[in-house]
């Protein structure tokens, strides 16, 4: 997986690196096909912002969230990226049963 951090007017500090990685890794062990992962942290006046677009093989998926501290925003972030991440993964789980092909086979078994 390709994983990029990049920040918009501030500096992404090795610890901020760690943080958000480590966050991502938790979310993103759901998927076996993850392409890339592209992360942008920005400040907005008082409002620290945090976006995530998350390639996967058919889809991506973009996520974003703001908040007065920067770490907030990242947590709320991650949980947001998690609901979505299991809502495709039940999606495609779904449509991969649904398969005229899997009827098929249940109905001749």
């Amino acid at each position: 997986m390709n994983l990029n951090i990049t920040g918009h007017h501030l500096e992404v500090t090795p610890a901020l690196r760690e943080y958000v990685t480590t966050k991502l890794d938790r979310v993103i062990r759901h998927f076996d096909n993850v392409t890339a992962t592209h992360v942008i942290l920005s400040v907005q006046k008082l409002k620290q912002k945090a976006e995530v677009t998350v390639h996967v093989r058919g889809k991506d998926i973009y996520v974003e969230s703001e908040d007065d501290d920067l770490y907030a925003a990242i947590d709320s972030m991650t949980d947001k990226l998690n609901r979505q991440v299991v809502k495709h993964k039940e999606k495609k789980a779904d449509h991969d049963h649904s398969s005229p092909r899997h009827q098929d086979a249940e109905s001749a078994g």
